[in-house]
């Protein structure tokens, strides 16, 4: 029998739905695998360093099964999503983080859910590696951890062992996806029934709110940022941006790559889309006022665009996201 440890790290307000949501996904698998007549797969336990850990200021409380320190050896460990202050959060698990590299070490799979990943990634077992978190989190995590390869469009990553996933209750189909590798694939169908879960989603990108990747230091990029987000109905010519900063093209893509992780075109694109986005939403503007509205006159090339960035045609996503539009 194999054994799943889900993590409660400490501090106050972290994520209690993840911790639960896990527990029982799991925990219905095991009992679908045992009434198929298999022996029962799992032994599931919450492990952490305190006897209990406060929620919500003291609204809900978790008391682990053991101590971190009592289990020996686990086979894949779930490290639930953490509250907005990371650092702080680092710093509170420092015994959770060694203790996860060393079960890792010794042939251990490790999971982590949403925010969850800046436990993982302090451990070093993602450098070099790929990884996915919340949309909101993702400009902190690059500055933190520059080795990573954040790739936030993902809902799930899969790399040697080490699995991540976007934000929020999407952690439900990471559980579905590690229940169908655990188990089997009836298992995790069965699981994503009685739990109305969608089966295999791989994208995060329609949830997506780009607020621009401002964290940085340099001045003229953010300069150049500015313009570029106050000039939506525009086509705007890289070359001549460069040119108005007095920077050459060269250097000016390299200092905004290195400053937004995003090329100038790529974020031109990202501030155009999400401003379409919020139009969809809200006004009952045709597809076409809208592509005129953020600067294109080319049906085809909006439509690629906004799909590479969203993972929708714009059709597709003013009719989900705005009743009003199709009635």
């Amino acid at each position: 029998m194999k054994h799943i440890t889900i993590i409660v790290p400490e501090g106050e307000g972290n994520n209690l739905s993840s911790i639960v949501g896990a527990y029982k996904l799991f925990s219905k698998a095991n009992e679908y695998w045992k009434q198929n007549g298999n022996p029962e797969r799992f032994i599931i336990q919450l492990a952490g360093v305190s006897k209990n850990i406060q929620f919500f200021d003291g609204l809900f409380e978790v008391k682990p099964h053991l101590h971190l320190a009592d289990i020996a050896k686990t086979d894949l460990i779930i490290i639930p999503s953490l509250n907005h202050n990371y650092v702080e959060a680092i710093k509170a698990n420092q015994f959770l983080i060694e203790w996860i590299e060393k079960q890792y070490k010794q042939g251990a799979e490790v999971a982590s859910i949403c925010t969850g990943a800046f436990i993982l990634a302090s451990s070093g077992l993602l450098d070099g590696k790929s990884c996915s978190t919340h949309w909101s989190a993702v400009n902190g995590f690059k500055a933190l951890f520059p080795k990573i390869n954040m790739e936030p469009d993902r809902l799930i990553t899969d790399e040697k062992g080490i699995y991540t996933n976007g934000g929020a209750y999407s952690f439900l189909n990471l559980i579905i996806y590690l229940i169908e590798k655990y188990f089997d694939r009836q298992t995790a169908i069965f699981c994503s029934k009685v739990f109305q879960i969608e089966m295999d989603r791989n994208s995060q990108s329609e949830f997506v709110i780009f607020n621009g990747q401002k964290l940085h230091n340099d001045e003229l990029i953010i300069q150049a940022q500015t313009f570029i987000e106050s000039q939506l109905k525009e086509k705007i010519s890289i070359e001549h941006l460069a040119s108005r900063f007095a920077v050459g093209r060269r250097n000016f893509d390299r200092r905004f790559i290195k400053a937004t992780g995003n090329t100038p075109v790529e974020y031109t694109q990202r501030v155009k889309v999400e401003s379409a986005k919020k139009a969809f939403e809200s006004s009952r503007k045709t597809i076409n006022e809208v592509m005129y509205d953020v600067g294109y006159s080319d049906v085809k090339a909006f439509r690629e665009v906004f799909r590479k960035i969203t993972g929708m045609s714009p059709l597709e996503y003013r009719n989900k996201y705005n009743k009003e539009a199709v009635r």
